[in-house]
Order: C-alpha cells, then structure tokens, then sequence
C-alpha cells in the first residue's frame, strides 16, 4: 500500500478546519445591542437595570482596563425555527483562548438572574431545544474588559496591573451578539473529527489502529457534501461510526475525569474581580450539569462559595440543588488552596478547619482529601495535618512542573515528619486543565510511574487559571473515550471515588518520606516581602489576641470573648495565603490591597488583645509574654527605656528592676555582654562573633556581609529564581556610616547606613541585650533596584552535613552538600523562624521575623576548616507581573544565635516574633496553661469554637524527639479531651491524680486538647 498519510492527514485538517466547523451554526440573526459603561467599580444589577443604554454596533471598541460593560440585548427567535436548537452567541471581542485572562461576562435574565458566562471557548447561552419559535430574548449581560496582563509572555512590563496605572484606552473591538440555530448533527460530527484525529496522531506510525483511523476519515471526508455540509453530516459519521465503536484493549489505562476549573484566588487580577469570576463559572457549571446528568464537578475552596452566597444567591441556590443531585462535589476542605511552605502550622490547621467546617454546615459533606493542584511546593508537615482534620488522600499536579529532576510517583504514600502517611496522587495527564484532548491521552498513559501496580490515574477536566470550568465539548469527547481502542478508558466520577479504587487496588504504593520540593518557583519565597511580613505578623498576632481573651475570658468578669471578630480576622489572613497572594506572584493591585489588608488587620488586632489586657484590670505595670517559653529580656518600657523582666510562659510579671548577671559594655565598634562579644568593622560587617561561654569564634569571614545579585530568571519573574543569579554579585562594603546609638548596661547597639545601587539604602541597628547571646540586625531599606536580589550571609565556622529549618510544628533537616541532582536542586529553599547549622557540641542559628527564603551552602578552606555558609533572601526586584513590587521602604530583623540547640532556636524564634508586652495591667493571673516537661510545646491557645467554654489547646513536640510532660491549667479542670483539628472528640485524655494533663509526644506530633472548666469556673 503506499503511504498517503501527508494527504490524507492534510486533507482532513482543512475541511475541518475551513468547511465542517464554520457550519456548526447553520442560521443566525443579529441580537439588538445597546450598552452603558458603568463607572469605577463593579454596580449591583438592580443599578445597571437601571441605568440609561445608548445603541451599540458590533465592531466597536470597548472596554477600558478593569472596566465593567452592561450591554442590552434584545430580539426574537424566527418562527421558522420551530422545532430546532437554537441559542444565543456572543464574542465580546476574546483573544486567544484562555478565559481566565481577558474579557468576560456573565449574562443575565430581566428580573436578576445569572444565566451563564460567555468566554473564548463557551460563547453560548441556550435558549431552546427544542424552540418553538418567537421567543422574546432579553439579556443583561456584564461584561468585564480584564487586561491580558501576559499579553507579551514575560518579554516586557506593563502597567495594566493596576486600576490606578491602567489608563482608560479600550481594549477590545466586539465581535458578534447573534441568536443562532445550532446544526447539531455537524456539531457532533465536528466531535467525532476531533477525537479520531487526535487519537490518530498520537498513535505510533507502526500501530495498525492509526492507519484504520486514517483511512476511516478519508472515507468520511469523500461522503461529506462540501456544498451540503449539513445534509450529509448524518451519512459522515456513519461512515465514523464503526471506527469510534472499538472497545478499549481490556488492559486500557483507566483516566478518571472530574470537572474542575482552577480559580485563582487573585494573580493576573483582584480579589474583587474573583468574586465575578465565581459566579461566571459556577453558572456555566450548574447549566452544564443540567445538560449532562453523567457530569461531575469538583470544587474547592470555601472562601469562593461563601463569595457566591453573600453576592449570587441565584447561583448559590443552583450549587446546592447541583450537590444534592451528586453532580458538584466539594473537595479540598480548605478555606482556600494556600500558598504549600509559607503559611503557619497553626494557619494551615485553620485553613483546613474552616474549610471543612464550612462544607458540612452548607453542604452536609465532610471532604476526604487536600486539594492542591497548584501551589509551589508542599510542607512535610502536611500528612499529619491532612489527616487530623480527618482526612484520607492528597492531590497535587504542579511537581510535573520539576526544572531539573522527574519525580518518580504518581500514586504513593505520602510520609510527613512524624511519620503520619497519607495516599497522595499525582495526575500523570500534567495539567489540572485537562480538555481530554489525544495528546492529554497519550501523556496521561505514556507518563504514569505505577504501570504494573496501578491501572488509574485522575484528570481534573475544564479551563481553569482563572476559571471558566468544563465546556460540553469536553463532556462529548468524555462519552467518546469512554471505552475507545488505542485510548484509556475515560469515566467521570467523584474523586473520592478514583482514590478509593486506585489505594484498593495499590495498597502497598511506594513512600516518599519529607518536603514535596518544587524544582521551580523558588523566589516566592521573597517575593513582594511587605506582604510576607504581613501574613507573618499577622499570624503572630491572632495567637497574641487569642490567648489573652482566653485569659481575659476566663478571668475577667463581664468580658465576653470575641469569636466573631476573631473569626473574620482568620478568615482574612487566610484568605490572603492564597498561593498567588502570600508568594509575592500577583499583580501590583493585588498586593497593594494585601498590605492595606494587613494594616488593618493589625490594628484591629492591637486593639482586641489591648481590651483583653486591659479587662484584667489597671493599677500597674505588667509584662506579658505570649511565647511558649519561660523568658528573661531587656524589653522597652512605655517611656522607652530598657528594662530587664523574668515572665513566665504564656504569662505575665510585674515589671521590676531586676538586674542580669552582667550588663552590656560598648567599647568602639565592639558590644560585651559576657556571653557573645560582637566587632564591627569599619566596613559595618561583623569581623568577629566570639563566644565566651564556648570559648571559639563562630564566623569564618565577614559576618552579616550584604550580598547584591542580579537576579534575572529565565522565565517567571516574580516566581522564580534560576542557579545563575549566584554567578554575577557585588558585596556591599562601603558603608556611609558606622555608629554607636545605644550605650547602656542593658542595651549596646551600632548602627551601620549603606548607599548603593539606584539610590537605595540600606539602615542596621546591631543590638546586643544583656542576659542573651542573640544578636540582632533590625533593619530598614530603601529599596529602589530592579531585577537584583539582596541576601545577608554569615559564613560560620562550622563543619554542618545539613541544615534545619523551622517548618510548620516542626523542622526539616536538609544537606548542604551537592551529591546528587535532588541536593543541587535545593539551592534555595523556604523556612520560617529560624535556621540552624551544628556540628557535634555547637550550633548556630539564624532567626528572622518575617523572611522566607534561604540558601545554606559549605566549603572547605585552606586551612582544612569548613564554613557553612547560611544566606536569608531579603528582598527581590521582579518586574513582572508588578513592575514595581518591592519598591520603597521595609522594616524588618533578624538574629544571629551563636552556641544554640535546636531548642533554643525554637525559643528564640517564637521571642522575636512575639515581642514582650508591657501594659498597664493589675491582675495576675495564672497562665490558662503550662507545661512542665521538656519538647513540649503550646502553639495555640483559645475558646471552643462550639462556644460552650472549653479551652482549646493545641500542642506539637518541636525538637524532632520524644517529649513527655504534664499540661497544668489556670483554672479548675473538669475533664479533658483529645481531638481532631476541629475539635471533635477522638479519645478522653489522661488526666493526673492532681488535676494535671497527661501528654506523650512523639517526634513533631500535633496534639488538640480541649478541656472542660469545672462549673462556676
């Protein structure tokens, strides 16, 4: 036979292309036009009914950046159209297809109600199947002109990120608004094209079901009529039908397909616009389950549907009907899909409780997994937490987006770092956008991992980075593959279902123990560092109010604990943890409403644990320490002076003159406290860390040495960090200025002032405080650089095989060698508090209060001796998508700790973060908790949510060991309780012969407690 596959394949290309899909709509007639533009923001319906419409012709411009249309259309179905389907089609004018980063709209009937969105792929609103003819149209339809912020695929900046520095020039010429008779026999067998096509390039030349195809679409191509398009569609697909008759081999790959459309949070555009994007998507999803009953929808994030309630209840009525029909299932369990490394181990526990608490009020559903398809890498501290917020399996796909290594699973379990595993899968299809097209197949089989010991994987199908969902063009090509040779077999089912199948036919997966490391994307953790330092402060700061209204609360009579303002402020920073807002990877608007966010989060906050302090009565001045340590410290008085106070863990004390053992000398460039004593040289980096009690220096070089980078990444701006950036630096050593500014037994501090680059600066104040080895650098810049990164190194002289750092309720252990790929894969990586380097008998940490990102790497000098070199990221100059961010002023510290164990970076840690408070107080109450034993620590302390009184306490062994102790109360225990994170009862606790709590920890293992007061307590 001889090869005609260029003919054949050719030949089928353009008649699809050019003849059978432009005959899909078989009649159209105009809709009447008329349109307003709505001024600033989005207006309710109710004012654009309202509103007076000018006529609008089609080709038109319209639509400045971030700008809202309401558009009227009107017209009548012809009568002879009785009997056909018919629906309306409208092109505001998209480019490309990708509907999350253009122009939308959501169309409207007269009295209010959402019917469905128009995007590039889905431009349809149904209006009859059959129709009977004369039908009235008349819509509403809003339409937003969102820019296409990545128009020029990272090849320049833009303005348009930003409502403020947009411009008002419009940026979409419309299209078509038509009531059109849709031709369904060539829509189908436009289908049908589609699918054999696809199926047929994808198959190897060798495979005999290739050349079938082939020759089948040829056959087909020479029955259709190209001047009856129409009448000879039902006679061509005949002609297909036997080739889309033939089974799937028996050993087919199973893909299990659930509807799903990605909505960011915010990124390419704002929170406000999110809450339209919801409803667009959630209305074409609702229409789509009413077409197709074999259809589900998964979706996540609680903040979302909450938006939908609050402002479409039309389309929240719609979601619930769709859940109780089995059609829309809610997954993730989590407020919203947050940021993988960044947020707290208490941020992520609320993330998850209110998720899933907001699922089973609504809904009646407890979701059964995490549902993470695309955040930037994933904490170890995750399958614990999955699994005590009663959860069975986890979901990723952004892994697939690895820069240097493959990772080896697709199904596995997960193992965190205490040990708990959790069934995690990997979609092997590589995208959470899947459209079930041949090449989606072909990579879905041809990558899975578990071949031989799995026979399934999952696809999330529809459009998604900004919403959209599933099309019915994607459900058509579902039934297609459904039982299809040469493709898997597609079903459509819930995911609860596809891991209930694939962990009972693969019990004994393989195990990944540690982080879930993306290979990518590591400049988010610095990127946009005012935002950073924003959730950060934040999370500190709703532990402070919690724990003092518990107090309050329990101590204060009339004051009443503030669960409503607590739990909006949560809700707040969690909302702000999405994975395009607290990475820095959003645009200029997103994370200028960010930081106004986390200033006014912080002063309500202020001023809720101000009423708590102040309930327990006035008369006196009290310290109070909200950290889980003991504590002894220089603290500020409220007149500024330094002062030197004993507090108990989670307690308060009177403020005293107490006096450490030795005070502070100043002596030039150089601060004594008897434990460390730091020099300064003229340069304003450190030239010497010694350490009295250890006698040995700690640094191998210049300390605190201030490294500029270029920092230009392949691709990804605001994402990513590429190994090169380490190749090109200037060390900044001239320093404007070098000082003593506090001279006092309490206090000694240098200040060093740096001029560089484009006119930023660079302003340290070293303190040294008496009673502590801690040296910190509180720091403010001036940043005016772009495409730089700023790091702080201290080169210590320690001979480190890894490094630890902090991560949620616990810490990873990572190696400072490059053995393998993996290990030179690391070369920048996430951490919270605090990092530590140790040989056998010394250690050095190195705390900060608000930077995420590090690098800790090692040499070997000449003199035989290592240095370990750790470097924090401080601040970055990204241009895309926000040509600005980072640019001004940052104020922020962190901690050189020489001669500490992980234990004291732990404590120190939390003392950084949480700043001792001195008020005006009278009372003295008992801490509501302590704990006696070491390892054993309190990370949240506050009310049931149920509001019946109990205390809730959520503990975690933070040194990596086994930790044993007794829980002591404040207040007379009445009985006590161990439970999941949302606070429902697993087991009774073991409560001491003296009133006490029980508590055996394993390494890094969360513990809730709730304890019930005794009555009149």
């Amino acid at each position: 036979m001889h090869d005609e596959r260029r003919r054949i394949e050719e030949r089928v290309e353009r008649v699809h292309n050019q003849r059978i899909r432009p005959a899909i709509y078989s009649a159209t007639v105009p809709l009447e036009v008329e349109a307003w533009q709505a001024p600033g923001e989005p207006v309710s319906f109710e004012e654009a009914a309202a509103a007076r419409y000018q006529p609008f012709a089609m080709d038109t411009p319209w639509g400045p950046p971030w700008g809202t249309t309401w558009f009227r259309m009107r017209g009548r179905v012809p009568a002879e159209w009785a009997g056909r389907r018919v629906e309306a089609v409208i092109d505001l004018g998209f480019v490309g297809d990708w509907p999350g980063n253009q122009a939308e709209a959501l169309v409207h009937l007269p009295d209010g109600r959402p019917l469905k969105a128009v995007n590039p792929l889905n431009q349809y609103v149904p209006i009859g199947n059959p129709v009977s003819g004369g039908e009235e149209i008349d819509y509403l339809v809003e339409a937003a002109s969102n820019p296409d912020i990545l128009a020029d695929n990272f090849s320049r900046t833009t303005r348009l990120g930003d409502v403020l520095t947009a411009g008002d020039k419009p940026l979409y010429t419309f299209q078509r608004a038509d009531i059109a008779v849709l031709d369904e026999e060539v829509w189908h067998l436009d289908l049908d094209i589609q699918v054999l096509r696809e199926l047929m390039v994808h198959l190897g030349e060798h495979e005999p079901r290739r050349h079938e195809i082939m020759h089948a679409l040829d056959r087909a191509m020479d029955a259709l009529d190209l001047d009856d398009i129409s009448g000879s569609a039902a006679a061509v697909r005949e002609v297909l039908a036997p080739a889309l008759a033939r089974p799937a081999h028996a050993s087919a790959h199973t893909v299990s397909g659930v509807g799903h459309a990605h909505i960011d949070s915010a990124w390419l555009w704002p929170i406000r616009e999110t809450k339209r994007k919801t409803s667009r998507t959630f209305s074409n999803v609702t229409s789509l389950a009413d077409e197709y009953d074999d259809f589900i929808f998964a979706c996540s994030q609680a903040q979302q549907y909450e938006w939908v309630r609050d402002n479409y209840p039309h389309v929240w009525a719609r979601i619930q009907e769709s859940v109780k029909k089995g059609q829309w299932a809610p997954v993730g369990g989590m407020w919203v899909e947050a940021d993988g490394n960044l947020p707290g181990g208490e941020a992520i526990a609320r993330q998850l409780i209110h998720g899933k608490r907001f699922f089973i009020e609504h809904f009646g559903v407890e979701t059964k997994g995490v549902w993470l398809p695309d955040s930037f890498g994933y904490t170890a501290a995750y399958p614990q937490l999955a699994k005590l917020a009663g959860n069975e399996w986890f979901l990723t796909q952004k892994i697939s987006w690895n820069q240097t290594n493959k990772f080896p699973h697709h199904t596995f379990w997960w193992e965190g770092i205490d040990g708990t595993r959790i069934f995690t899968h990997f979609p092997p299809v590589d995208t959470y956008n899947a459209r079930f097209s041949g090449e989606e197949m072909d990579r879905a089989v041809r990558n899975y991992s578990e071949k031989g010991g799995g026979t399934r994987s999952l696809a999330p199908f529809g459009w998604g980075d900004g919403g959209g969902g599933p099309t019915r063009e994607i459900m058509e090509r579902a039934r297609r593959l459904a039982d299809l040779e040469g493709s898997p077999k597609v079903v459509v089912e819930h995911p609860d279902d596809f891991f209930a199948k694939a962990r009972e036919e693969y019990p004994d997966a393989p195990v990944w123990v540690g982080e879930l490391y993306l290979e990518l994307h590591r400049a988010t953790y610095t990127s946009q560092a005012r935002t950073k330092q924003g959730n950060r402060r934040s999370e500190h700061r709703l532990r402070e109010a919690e724990l003092w209204a518990t107090t309050a609360a329990l101590h204060a009579p009339g004051y009443v604990y503030p669960y409503e303002k607590l739990d909006r402020l949560w809700k707040t920073v969690l909302l702000h943890q999405f994975h395009d807002i607290l990475p820095g990877s959003s645009i200029a608007w997103v994370h200028r409403e960010a930081e106004a966010e986390y200033a006014r989060v912080a002063e309500e906050l202020e001023a809720l644990t101000a009423e708590a302090v102040a309930a327990l009565g006035a008369g006196g001045t009290r310290v109070f320490n909200t950290s889980p340590f003991d504590r002894a410290e220089v603290v500020r008085t409220s007149e500024g002076a330094p002062a030197y106070v004993e507090v108990p863990a989670s307690g308060s004390a009177p403020l005293t003159d107490a006096q450490p053992a030795q005070s502070v000398k100043v002596a030039g460039r150089v601060l004594d406290n008897g434990l460390v004593r730091v020099e300064v040289a003229q340069d304003g980096t450190l030239s010497s860390v010694f350490d009295l009690r250890a006698n040995r220096e700690v640094l191998a070089d210049k300390g605190n040495l201030l490294r500029l980078h270029t920092d230009l990444p392949n691709y990804w701006d605001a994402w990513d960090i590429d190994k090169h950036y380490k190749n090109r630096y200037t060390d900044l050593l001239d320093a404007d200025a070098v000082a003593v500014v506090e001279e006092d037994p309490l206090r000694g501090a240098i200040r060093v002032t740096r001029s560089f680059g484009k006119g930023s600066q660079v302003t340290q104040t070293i303190t040294l405080r008496a009673g502590s080895p801690r040296i910190d650098f509180e720091t403010e810049i001036d940043w005016h650089e772009a495409e730089k990164i700023l790091k702080a190194g201290f080169p210590v002289d320690i001979r480190a095989p890894h490094s630890s750092a902090e991560i949620q309720f616990g810490h990873i252990q990572r190696p400072t060698h490059t053995n393998t790929s993996w290990e030179a894969a690391r070369f920048e990586v996430s951490g919270h508090r605090w990092v530590h380097i140790a040989e056998p008998g010394y250690g050095v940490a190195v705390i900060n209060d608000s930077t995420y990102g590090h690098d800790v790497s090692r040499t070997v000098r000449e003199d035989g001796g290592t240095t370990t070199r750790v470097s924090l990221s401080l601040v970055r100059a990204p241009r895309i998508p926000d040509p600005e961010a980072d640019q001004g002023r940052h104020r922020f510290t962190y901690s050189l700790l020489p001669g500490a164990s992980i234990e004291d970076a732990v404590a120190e840690g939390y003392s950084l973060n949480l700043p001792l408070r001195v008020a005006d107080a009278a009372g003295a109450p008992e801490p509501v908790v302590s704990v006696d034993g070491d390892g054993v620590t309190v990370e949240a302390v506050k009310l049931a949510d149920d509001r019946s009184g109990d205390v809730v306490v959520r503990l975690y062994e933070s040194g990596g060991g086994r930790a044993t102790g007794v829980l002591r109360t404040g207040f007379p225990l009445a009985g006590a309780q161990v439970t999941d994170l949302l606070e429902r009862p697993l087991q009774d606790a073991d409560v001491t012969g003296d009133g006490g709590v029980a508590v055996a920890l394993r390494p890094f293992q969360v513990l809730t407690l709730r304890l019930r007061r005794a009555e009149g307590s």
